[in-house]
């Protein structure tokens, strides 16, 4: 549930002191993997969101070049994953895009980049005891469209989740809810977020959803400089605000 305006600044601050018990990893090693694919695993077996086999959830394409699968750590215990696709006119590898080619195609002719969110999957034992879960997961998703500077967020999401979305993240319909979607056994609507125009907006309500330049570069950069991939990475949210309302106060 979406917080009234009464209570937006109220919740922020609660959500900022859940971020600092938070620690993002992005997934490199087959250890995080195997354990980023069971509880994706137990969460989409319980919810029947596919038919699935075998004890984890591992796909080709989590090892696409453009693919970044995180973990999400709560004082060291892996509470939810997601990956992240940065998805480009050259680069057309995305799962909602496997679903509804010719409406991600639409956006990618017309010379778009694309971040795509899937496998987001929370640990079915923590998630109704953190309702701020989908905001700390889905905070990896706005990193990575400022990081790539994207124009579309997109969200494959189920009907009964799309008010979320709407109201977060200001998302609009792409195609209305749908049964046999692929292979999910659930109905899917595809959503997109115009990030450009709902950034400053988005930023101003939720506050812990910003984040500092070197933050989003240990999350997403890929590069020999670089060097080895950062084991964790803590949130820098609370810094960012701070210095927004420092900048704010200063004009």
């Amino acid at each position: 549930m979406v917080p009234s305006d009464a209570g937006q600044s109220n919740f922020s601050k609660k959500l900022l002191e859940v971020l600092d018990h938070i620690e993002y990893r992005r997934v490199e090693t087959h250890e995080d993997m195997e354990e980023v694919a069971r509880i994706r695993y137990r969460a989409y077996k319980l919810a029947n969101i596919l038919t699935l086999n075998g004890a984890k959830l591992i796909d080709d394409v989590d090892f696409d070049d453009h693919a970044y699968i995180f973990g999400v750590y709560y004082d060291e215990r892996l509470i939810s994953t997601v990956r992240i696709h940065h998805v480009t006119p050259d680069h057309r590898v995305s799962s909602t895009r496997e679903m509804y080619t010719t409406e991600i195609d639409k956006f990618l002719d017309a010379g778009m980049t694309l971040i795509d969110p899937v496998r987001f999957a929370a640990d079915p034992d923590v998630i109704g005891e953190m309702p701020a879960l989908p905001y700390l997961t889905l905070r990896i998703a706005s990193m990575a469209a400022d990081y790539f500077d994207a124009d579309r967020v997109l969200q494959l999401v189920s009907p009964q989740h799309a008010p979320f979305y709407r109201r977060v993240f200001y998302a609009d319909t792409v195609v209305p809810s749908q049964k046999n979607v692929g292979k999910y056994n659930i109905e899917l609507t595809l959503m997109a977020t115009r990030t450009r125009d709902v950034r400053a907006g988005l930023y101003q309500r939720f506050p812990f959803f910003v984040s500092e330049p070197y933050e989003r570069r240990m999350m997403f950069q890929r590069s020999p400089d670089m060097g080895v991939t950062p084991l964790t990475i803590l949130p820098t949210a609370r810094l960012a605000a701070n210095g927004r309302l420092a900048a704010r106060r200063a004009v």
